[in-house]
């Protein structure tokens, strides 16, 4: 159908979306779908997704011998799998099609992502410091080396983007469009966090925690319609925190040669499980929500968020 051509007047009511709706690279067509059909669609996904991570992580833990890479490496491999898997038998697209096309807005929306993980991060730990609960202290490891740095880098990076993927990417978006964000989000948020309930040194803030930033990050796609917005505000968030001294969801990597020494109890610090922990992120997440409700993002179209109708037309 001609999207010009007025609508039939014995056809019901077609639903809109909004325009928060991961730029489209090419012009494949999805198949028609049965009104159930999405179940299936989020079955398969979650059946890949899961042999995927039963399989990938323990060969990685072999090669590399740390469960810090094994994690981070074998979420990206079953994440990217699964989705790729996905995208390309019910919507015969491309992994890209899920919110990776690569454009000046996608840039420009990362770049948002990392300058709000990378500031929110720095507020937990300046904050603290100024108040003389927190100082730098020398860590007791070997300094860190340029090498180490980029190589933790790039594992966060990886990690970042394999969350994305796994709880922001196929199945997410199909929800999305067919039961409501609402309803999506929510549920994808609490799938996050218990996801990291095996993470070293987990507490229940720790986990509340997680939750409230899988609801942000739910909702920095929405606002976007790419999933660079995310995979911004996860890696930046994930980088600073270690780069600042402090640990990441139980995980001690000092990898500038300088820990964060807390002169605060528990509930102000998160202990041996990081700022995460902490009421501090607790307050921070919130403005952050803010923050995405005020930046300059630039909305894309999200394939997969598309009305039935207009993935028909020819």
């Amino acid at each position: 159908m001609n999207p010009r051509e007025p609508q039939d007047p014995h056809e019901p009511p077609r639903q809109g979306l909004p325009d928060y709706i991961v730029t489209r690279p090419h012009t494949a067509q999805p198949p028609k779908r049965s009104r159930f059909g999405f179940l299936l669609r989020i079955g398969v996904f979650a059946f890949i997704a899961v042999v995927c991570m039963i399989f990938v992580p323990p060969l990685i833990m072999t090669v590399s011998g740390a469960y810090f890479i094994a994690a981070a490496m074998g979420t990206f491999a079953a994440a990217a799998i699964a989705n790729a898997i996905a995208v390309r038998i019910y919507e015969r697209g491309r992994l890209v099609d899920i919110g990776l096309g690569w454009t000046d807005a996608s840039r420009w929306n990362l770049g948002i992502g990392v300058a709000g993980g990378i500031g929110s991060a720095i507020i937990v730990v300046i904050l603290p410091i100024l108040l003389r609960k927190a100082e730098f202290a020398p860590s007791p490891a070997e300094p860190g080396r340029w090498r180490i740095v980029l190589f933790v880098t790039a594992i966060l990076l990886f990690g970042a983007i394999g969350e994305e993927l796994l709880f922001r990417g196929y199945a997410f978006q199909v929800l999305v469009r067919e039961i409501g964000p609402f309803a999506t989000i929510l549920p994808f948020a609490i799938l996050f966090a218990l996801a990291h309930l095996n993470n070293p040194n987990t507490t229940m803030l720790g986990i509340v925690n997680t939750f409230l930033w899988g609801v942000l990050l739910g909702y920095s796609f929405l606002r976007s319609g790419d999933l660079w917005l995310p995979i911004g505000l996860h890696f930046g968030w994930n980088w600073m925190l270690p780069v600042l001294g402090a640990n990441l969801s139980g995980f001690t990597m000092a990898i500038t040669g300088y820990t964060l020494h807390w002169m605060a109890r528990p509930l102000w610090s998160g202990a041996q499980y990081g700022p995460e922990g902490s009421v501090l992120t607790t307050m921070v997440v919130p403005a952050l929500f803010w923050f995405l409700h005020r930046a300059p993002i630039r909305q894309q179209e999200a394939f997969l968020l598309r009305p039935h109708d207009q993935e028909l037309q020819s």
